[in-house]
């Protein structure tokens, strides 16, 4: 069996590459549909997705990962029978939260998170280096690229504040090593 990696976003994607690249997860780029982690929300709106897929003849577990993952994964008829299970990672409220605990200013975001979201706050109050956060995958890189255990340790920090997310949710923690 292989897996299905969807993340939401760039960033989650960029997010999954650190942490496959220095072995930190419980699965290699071996275990994974076309060797890759894919930015797709949906099968069917992804060539890249339908195509590894049609590709590979066994059966695959299909993981999402990102912090808006309310809508329903659809899976397009012709591969029902290939799927064998979907699971979700959520990273809520935002991606931008492992940035505000690598920088200890989870106490600070928690005054002012009632009107400020976590990606504001972090281009107000976080930089790499010289360059302020943009949202952008270059800055994860540059960020956590070089320091992948400090990435690990904010994925396990988030998960013992956040506490439960929904039954059907987990964490990025619960993909790690």
């Amino acid at each position: 069996m292989k897996y299905l990696i969807m993340c939401e976003g760039p960033n989650e994607r960029e997010i999954i590459n650190i942490l496959l690249e220095n072995d930190l997860l419980k699965f290699t780029e071996d275990d994974l549909l076309g060797l890759t982690p894919y930015h797709a929300r949906q099968i069917a709106s992804s060539g890249q997705v339908k195509t590894e897929l049609n590709i590979y003849p066994g059966e695959v577990a299909v993981y999402r990962i990102g912090d808006g993952l309310n809508e329903k994964l659809k899976i397009p008829a012709e591969y029902k029978d290939k799927i064998k299970s979907v699971e979700k990672y959520c990273t809520k409220p935002e991606l931008e939260m492992l940035l505000i605990i690598a920088e200890e200013l989870t106490s600070d975001y928690e005054k002012h998170k009632s009107k400020t979201k976590p990606k504001i706050y972090a281009k107000q109050n976080i930089r790499c280096g010289r360059k302020k956060y943009d949202n952008s995958t270059a800055f994860y890189r540059d960020y956590f690229g070089d320091n992948p255990e400090l990435l690990v340790s904010c994925i396990k920090k988030y998960k013992q504040l956040k506490g439960a997310h929904k039954n059907d949710e987990g964490y990025l923690a619960d993909l790690l090593k």
